[in-house]
């Protein structure tokens, strides 16, 4: 598959709710994670603690709707916006959560995703 074709692949998954199935058919397992913040979530490396991250962001916040835009490829890199109305359980506030995620692809899978908000 080209890059583009992951991307559009991947980025359709996410459309369609199925993150969780993104991650399993295109994080490498070696990924890398940034996050744009402090705290111990920031920087994430490998598959399993991407997926331990993402079951705590599903468990601290409650999802009332959303949506992803892209994806918009540049050379082994993807970005995708996503948009989500959302109210974290800490603080009860619903909030408009808008980032932007950087997708870098090697071989056929993402090696290092960067989120930007």
């Amino acid at each position: 598959m080209t890059i583009a074709e992951i991307a559009r692949d991947f980025t359709e998954l996410l459309k369609q709710g199925d993150h969780a199935g993104a991650a399993e058919k295109y994080n490498a397992d070696d990924i890398a994670s940034y996050e744009a913040m402090e705290g111990p979530m920031a920087v994430s490396h490998g598959k399993e603690a991407l997926k331990q991250k993402s079951q705590w962001w599903q468990e601290n916040n409650e999802v009332h709707g959303g949506s992803v835009e892209g994806p918009y490829v540049n050379g082994d890199q993807f970005a995708v916006r996503f948009k989500f109305d959302i109210t974290p359980k800490a603080t009860g506030e619903r909030v408009t959560m808008d980032e932007v995620g950087l997708y870098t692809v090697k071989n056929g899978k993402i090696t290092e995703e960067r989120f930007y908000y």
